[in-house]
């Protein structure tokens, strides 16, 4: 089927349309399932991401992401940067500090470290998240696997988040703690993490964006998985235009009101339109 280059590219052109579970869907109206009460039109990113892959996207303020398990056995590290100011990004422990809460749920802000909330997540079903152990390095992917080269059988978190970075002229020192879905930990008795693992197939977290924002996802094994085998599945990315979703938060805490209004002050001041000063 490929032996000539002409029979190569009539293979090649042969697959358009088809979709895979390792491939972005262009444009995301294409994408064949939409959330419920979503026309097609809405959305702006479709994707399968297989266990040991990477993606990046730049979404506007007022998106809507849905991020799903699909087989039981994904897990979604998160990195998340200011589109418009990169050297603003997800801060794990002001995540942790400002909502007086480590354990990541519906309602819960997604903090940068200058106050600032940058999502907010608004539906969880899953309830197995992580927000203290980071993603997993080289160093510890090769003693339990074997390897944990990016472009090996069980790549480490650590080297996609930095190939991701790269895409988007970011550098190795610019991949902080990231945040993790579908694999729940917990602190014991004694002070220890305890992995709590999945909660099973076609669960999902959902985050609504208060900034413009280059998001990263990373799916691999969490560090604290039990399994000595890379079993990581699918995960499955939607986002959508939803701007009057952030309208709809009922957060009331002082914390989390003070951060949105540090938001929606820098958003404001890059969107102040000048026509009304005239």
């Amino acid at each position: 089927m490929t032996a000539t280059t002409a029979a190569a590219r009539d293979h090649a052109r042969a697959q358009a349309g088809s979709i895979t579970d390792a491939m972005p869907v262009v444009p995301a109206s294409a994408w064949p399932s939409p959330p419920e009460g979503v026309a097609p039109h809405r959305l702006t990113w479709a994707e399968s991401v297989p266990g040991g892959r990477y993606t990046s996207k730049v979404l506007t303020r007022g998106t809507r992401i849905r991020l799903r398990d699909v087989a039981g056995a994904a897990c979604a590290h998160v990195m998340l940067y200011r589109a418009d100011a990169p050297w603003e990004r997800l801060n794990v422990a002001d995540t942790v500090k400002v909502p007086w809460q480590a354990y990541l749920g519906a309602g819960h802000p997604l903090l940068s470290d200058q106050g600032r909330v940058l999502a907010t997540v608004v539906s969880d079903t899953s309830g197995r998240h992580d927000a203290l152990c980071g993603t997993t390095t080289l160093r510890t992917n090769t003693a339990r696997y074997g390897a944990g080269e990016a472009h090996s059988p069980s790549p480490a978190g650590r080297e996609l988040f930095v190939l991701a970075a790269a895409k988007n002229g970011l550098k190795p020192r610019d991949v902080p703690p990231s945040l993790s879905f579908f694999h729940g930990v917990r602190a014991g008795a004694r002070g220890g993490l305890v992995s709590t693992g999945s909660a099973g197939a076609d669960t999902a977290v959902e985050l609504v964006l208060h900034l413009p924002l280059i998001v990263v996802l990373v799916n691999t094994a969490h560090p604290l998985d039990p399994s000595p085998t890379f079993e990581t599945t699918t995960l499955e990315v939607i986002a959508w235009d939803a701007p009057d979703d952030l309208d709809d938060i009922t957060e009331a805490d002082p914390e989390y009101l003070r951060a949105v209004a540090n938001s929606d002050d820098a958003w404001n001041a890059t969107t102040f339109d000048k026509d009304l000063q005239r």
